[in-house]
């Protein structure tokens, strides 16, 4: 169930991101000219997460909530990638940019839930990929695609 904090991706929820990353934006801008360069640095690396984000919300919204997983398998692993490199900014500049643990273990935790997604989502585009070339090479009807995981991430 999703909550008024909770991210909604097609018909998946991403619970966390946005109080999370507000509260670091608060949280370095109270802390002077060093987490000024921290802020500007963090927002430049939110913009692209929400825009991963928003890829895979109109994949969603294309399949009227239902993922199509060729779609979501490039982006999610986009949507990866840029988690990655927040994760890994926030572990390298956690002592000049003053951002408390919890946080760190809180966005390692949201990018394994995005990258369990992303797993899935590539999993199933191969099962279509696989289903397709086997109807093509006279095996048979093409059967309904596997579906993408309901649900929190």
């Amino acid at each position: 169930m999703s909550g008024p904090r909770d991210m909604i991706i097609g018909a998946i929820v991403f619970p966390r991101a946005l109080a999370r990353l507000s509260f670091l934006a608060m949280l370095l801008a109270a802390n002077g000219a060093q987490a000024q360069s921290c802020q500007e640095d963090f927002q430049k690396l939110t913009a692209k997460r929400m825009a991963g984000i928003e890829a895979l919300n109109n994949i969603g919204k294309a399949g009227k909530g239902k993922m199509d997983p060729e779609a979501a398998c490039p982006a999610a692993r986009r949507l990866v990638a840029i988690e990655t490199e927040m994760m890994n900014y926030l572990a390298k500049n956690k002592e000049w940019c003053n951002i408390p643990d919890h946080v760190v273990d809180g966005f390692k935790e949201a990018r394994g839930k995005t990258q369990g997604f992303a797993s899935q989502a590539c999993d199933a585009a191969a099962k279509v990929k696989q289903m397709r070339d086997q109807a093509a090479a006279g095996g048979g009807g093409m059967m309904a695609p596997p579906k993408l995981p309901a649900g929190p991430l």
